[in-house]
């Protein structure tokens, strides 16, 4: 299967969202990667769901929605009416993971679970057949622009074991620091889904930079 490109919008011009959510449309990306922040999980504050709704009208990909926040299973129903198709928990606050990805399965959405970091790839071992989709952060989350932690290869190598062992569906997505260097070796270690924020959105011609991730070869 090709990689996917998800442009992530925390890094657009929030002043010209319209413009920038056009460009994705008509761009080969293949979904909206959006990062819900609540300033509690992750130092920082991002989109609320008016925002995601107002994406929601204008976006024609899938919305890949990743929640850094505490009690995400309060939410599930909401993100399911303001447009999310993939609605990813992180690991590290969810008490009762299985619960969790049995609620939004059940709204109708694809089940993400995120990974930190320091957060092991094993401790998914008993869920990864009921996940379609697990985020391995390759930076800290909070904020975009950060640079990527080389460990992030070892782990998708790991996790693309466990996946293959299992017989799990599940697909590898990489978010944090991505960029024409990484991408090729990322894709080699096994990732199917490749989110890059600063690096489109700042460069010169975000439609042909994404263009340039979207053909990447393993």
């Amino acid at each position: 299967m090709a990689h996917l490109i998800a442009p992530s919008i925390l890094a657009a011009d929030f002043a010209n969202l319209q413009r920038d959510i056009e460009m994705i449309n008509k761009s080969e990306a293949d979904w909206f990667h959006i990062d819900v922040m609540d300033g509690v999980f992750v130092p920082n504050i991002s989109f609320g769901m008016p925002v995601i709704s107002a994406i929601k009208k204008h976006a024609k990909k899938p919305m890949d929605v990743h929640l850094m926040i505490v009690n995400p299973d309060k939410y599930i129903g909401v993100f399911k009416k303001v447009g999310a198709d993939i609605l990813t928990v992180h690991y590290e606050v969810c008490q009762n993971l299985h619960r969790t990805i049995q609620a939004i399965h059940n709204e109708g959405m694809k089940a993400g679970v995120s990974l930190n970091p320091h957060t092991p790839v094993a401790v998914l071992e008993d869920v990864i057949q009921d996940l379609d989709l697990v985020l391995i952060m390759s930076v800290n989350p909070g904020f975009g622009g950060q640079s990527f932690i080389e460990n992030t290869y070892k782990k998708i190598i790991q996790l693309r074991d466990l996946i293959n062992k299992s017989g799990s569906g599940a697909m590898i997505e990489v978010d944090g620091g991505v960029n024409n260097i990484n991408a090729p070796k990322l894709i080699a270690a096994g990732a199917d889904v490749l989110v890059a924020g600063s690096f489109v959105f700042k460069s010169d011609v975000p439609k042909d930079t994404i263009e340039k991730l979207k053909t990447f070869k393993e």
